[in-house]
């Protein structure tokens, strides 16, 4: 049965058009993933089908609940984590919408009670009635305490917002879920949960994310789209399938392409070698003294210059070559904007790049510590703990952003930082993305802005404020940083959030390439399977240890 239809999905931004006329069909059971890069215009697909954006062009038929939950990169003041789950929900604004039904029916302005029983209706599907004991029974499943429930979420740390905004996922009741980068700050058990979900939902979903690992174990279909050709295409079978399909179709492309080249090598040279001989036959046959007779030689000129007619032909054949590989839709190769961090190198300081010495931090009832440590020179470490664990908080205390209530903690001598924090705090600010990176990485603004044009920043993008920029965009922002600045520590915390999936793959390679030190906290499988790592450090309930 079909929960929702799109048909022809046009929307335009003034003269860009942001989606190509997107077909899309979302039955019970099935399961999309919906991919492509940065500013493809898939957050604003999922907020056409839910209702909340009307296309340029194009239809949605729904004959479902749809609800949509989107990325949500600020926390809203005075809002508990009780208001947040009865919001994202859909359960709070429902509430709204029947108490003003029930003052309607109290002021006689609904006589019939048609605006009343609809309100009623749409509070009881979403779960109204049990919505507060259901969630503290999924607070406990996702690992928050009852007792955060009312907690302003400005108060609750990266990882346990993370867990809010999962909880949200697993109470909404709505036939079509519509997830926006669902596993962004997710730790394993969470995003264990996420798939669960994911699975044992009777409904249709749509998914934007950029874990791999996500998409091979839960989609069934795949729809990417494609913002530099304008086009979009959907995928039956999977994420497998659809790799497979995309690396056929590229290799077809380069396979057509490169025939195609051959022929127009071909025929050019023939028409340069035609065009010479035409031109020297003429000038041979006009300028012979030799033969009297006038009809031998007009007989030359004439071959000579049919060969000049011949020309011609093969630049027709040169003109419908070019016109027949339009119309086939064959293309050179397309090669993607790519990520390099071929970071310069600064002077290599001691062999202890960081440490701490039995290093304590207490914030409010979260204690780190004790912890001893010590990271030197070449280490590559992978840094492991579920949310809430501390590896936040140990990564601030080895560079020397808070410092230990007991014990001590340093950086080594000459050591110079190159960082990718969870929050992306550097570019919470209101001066302008090039003023920031010039800052951030000690180079003039014509250098900041090459870089930022080569990590997908245009130039209208780079003149706004930094805090404006998409989360996307600021981690593309920093990686410029990191590019233009030599270092000799990279400190990644979730490096992945946010990018896009030729983005991940390009970050993979380059951190293979990097020759210095790396601290890395992230919960992106497939980047921890191909980081190579040196050591391991598990941090669980504020203490941390070396793992094998």
């Amino acid at each position: 049965m079909s929960l929702l239809i799109a048909t022809d999905l046009v929307v335009r931004h003034g003269a860009v058009e942001v989606l190509p006329g997107v077909d899309l069909t979302v039955d019970a059971g099935r399961r999309i993933g919906l991919i492509g890069p940065n500013g493809a215009g898939k957050s604003t697909l999922l907020r056409v089908l839910a209702g909340q954006l009307t296309p340029d062009e194009g239809t949605v038929t729904r004959t479902a609940s749809v609800g949509l939950l989107a990325q949500e990169p600020q926390r809203r003041p005075d809002e508990t984590v009780r208001g947040l789950l009865a919001r994202r929900t859909g359960v709070g604004p429902a509430a709204d919408a029947l108490d003003r039904a029930i003052a309607a029916v109290a002021e006689g302005r609904d006589a019939d009670g048609e605006v009343y029983d609809h309100a009623l209706q749409r509070w009881l599907d979403l779960g109204g009635p049990d919505l507060d004991a259901r969630a503290d029974a999924v607070a406990a499943t996702v690992g928050l305490p009852v007792g955060h429930l009312d907690r302003h979420t400005t108060t609750l740390s990266g990882g346990e917002m993370a867990k809010a905004s999962l909880a949200a996922v697993l109470l909404t009741r709505t036939d079509v879920l519509l997830l926006d980068e669902p596993t962004n700050d997710l730790d394993l058990d969470g995003l264990g949960l996420l798939e669960d979900h994911l699975l044992d939902h009777p409904g249709g979903i749509v998914v934007v994310s950029h874990d791999r690992e996500l998409l091979a174990r839960t989609v069934t279909d795949v729809v990417e789209l494609d913002p530099a050709q304008r086009t979009w295409r959907a995928v039956a079978g999977g994420w497998e399938a659809f790799e497979a399909e995309r690396a056929l179709a590229r290799r077809h492309q380069e396979e057509a392409w490169a025939a195609a080249e051959s022929t127009r090598d071909r025929l050019a040279a023939r028409i340069r070698t035609t065009r010479g001989e035409s031109a020297r036959g003429v000038g041979r046959a006009r300028r012979d003294p030799r033969d009297p007779d006038k009809l031998v030689r007009n007989h030359r000129i004439e071959t000579a210059e049919n060969r000049g007619r011949q020309v011609r032909r093969l630049e027709g054949q040169l003109d419908q070559l070019d016109r027949d590989l339009a119309a086939d839709g064959v293309s050179a190769p397309r090669r993607e904007w790519t990520l390099q961090l071929e970071l310069p190198a600064a002077p290599r300081g001691g062999d202890v790049v960081a440490s701490a010495r039995g290093a304590i931090v207490r914030r409010g009832d979260f204690t780190l510590g004790p912890v001893t440590c010590e990271v030197r020179h070449g280490d590559r470490i992978h840094l492991l703990g579920a949310n809430g664990s501390g590896k936040s908080t140990l990564l601030q205390v080895l560079l020397g952003d808070v410092a230990p209530d007991e014990g001590v903690a340093r950086l080594g001598e000459g050591v110079v930082v190159g960082r990718l924090d969870q929050a992306r705090a550097a570019l919470r600010t209101d001066a302008d993305v090039v003023e920031v990176v010039t800052r951030l990485a000690g180079v003039d603004a014509q250098q900041a802005r090459g870089m930022l044009g080569r990590f997908g920043l245009r130039r209208h993008e780079v003149q706004r404020p930094a805090g404006s920029l998409s989360p996307g965009e600021r981690t593309r922002a920093l990686l410029a940083v990191l590019q233009l600045r030599p270092t000799t520590l990279l400190v990644l915390d979730e490096p992945t959030n946010h990018l896009d999936l030729p983005a991940l793959t390009q970050l993979e390679e380059a951190l293979e390439d990097y020759a210095a030190t790396v601290l890395l906290v992230t919960h992106d499988r497939r980047l921890a399977r191909s980081f190579r790592t040196t050591r391991r450090w598990q941090a669980d309930a504020g203490r941390v240890v070396e793992v094998a």
